[in-house]
């Protein structure tokens, strides 16, 4: 695929949403301190960690996508592959997961990234939600043509996660994305509609897309602890038990990056991942980050 000739503005669109990822990753990764601290700054709306807060391996592998989409205007698996890989090399202490590990681990080793993502899992290949923690921008630069984002999607995910629900759980993302810049300039309830309509209506069908539908039905509890009941919280690490979660909290606050950030960390569970899919997101609607919490974020690095 060519360059379109609107490239710049998709690609102020990723950076934005890009920001907001890359802010919720930090965020979200300092509150991994003891439960009674938790407590104590989720009661105080603080964050009690100094600067800067580093980020992780979600937008490490965000900046990837972003790049990619920078020199191609499109997602080549192949490519994406080798810059994931080359990014995982050199700062492999991000944070990665042990799927991330044995599968760069593998490509170095030569073997072809298809094979080696393939290979995951006892072979039925990686279900994770290291697709949905990194693809909001690419969402957000495609939001202008719904079926390109679930293609695009799918070939983000491919190179590290073989297995439908982890494929289903970037296309969700990325289509919530792309409708909350498409509906920005809606009344919030409507925007959320259009969003659950959306990306129930292109989410493969499985157990990502069973727990969205459930999501949907809890849009009007404000209670965090029944959500996580219900819809998980990434502990498990999974695509199924992370993203449906991460669409109620967006749910509940579109338009306030701080708000959703506060909403998705008291869910605890992964919770740098959440916050780095709801911050991708929300920010791709319009939502910004506040000031102080951009400047405390670790800068971004590109290669």
């Amino acid at each position: 695929m060519t360059t379109p000739t609107d490239h710049p503005a998709r690609m102020d669109r990723a950076h934005r949403s890009l920001l907001g990822l890359s802010v919720g990753d930090a965020f979200g990764e300092r509150f991994f301190v003891p439960p009674g601290v938790i407590v104590q700054w989720l009661g105080e709306r603080r964050v009690g960690a100094e600067a800067p807060w580093p980020w992780t391996d979600d937008t490490a592998m965000a900046i990837s996508i972003v790049e990619v989409l920078d020199e191609l205007g499109s997602i080549d698996p192949d490519a994406l592959a080798e810059r994931l890989a080359t990014r995982y090399w050199h700062e492999r202490w991000r944070g990665y997961g042990g799927g991330a590990h044995s599968l760069f681990e593998a490509i170095a080793d030569g073997t072809p990234w298809r094979v080696a993502a393939a290979d995951l899992f006892g072979k039925q290949g990686s279900f994770g939600n290291g697709g949905a923690m990194r693809v909001a921008p690419l969402g957000a630069y495609f939001a202008d043509d719904l079926d390109a984002v679930v293609e695009m999607a799918r070939r983000s995910a491919i190179p590290t996660h073989a297995h439908p629900e982890g494929q289903a759980g970037a296309i969700a993302v990325a289509v919530a994305a792309a409708v909350l810049w498409q509906t920005r300039e809606l009344a919030a309830e409507q925007a959320v509609a259009r969003m659950f309509d959306e990306v129930l209506a292109r989410t493969p069908a499985g157990k990502t897309h069973e727990g969205i539908r459930e999501a949907r039905g809890m849009i009007g509890s404000g209670d965090v602890e029944r959500a996580v009941n219900r819809l998980g919280n990434g502990s498990g690490v999974s695509s199924q038990d992370t993203v449906p979660l991460c669409m109620w909290a967006v749910a509940r606050h579109p338009r306030d990056f701080a708000e959703a950030m506060w909403t998705t960390v008291a869910g605890l569970g992964d919770r740098d991942t959440t916050c780095a899919i709801v911050g991708g997101i929300v920010a791709a609607g319009g939502a910004v980050p506040p000031a102080e919490w951009i400047a405390a974020r670790e800068p971004l690095s590109t290669k």
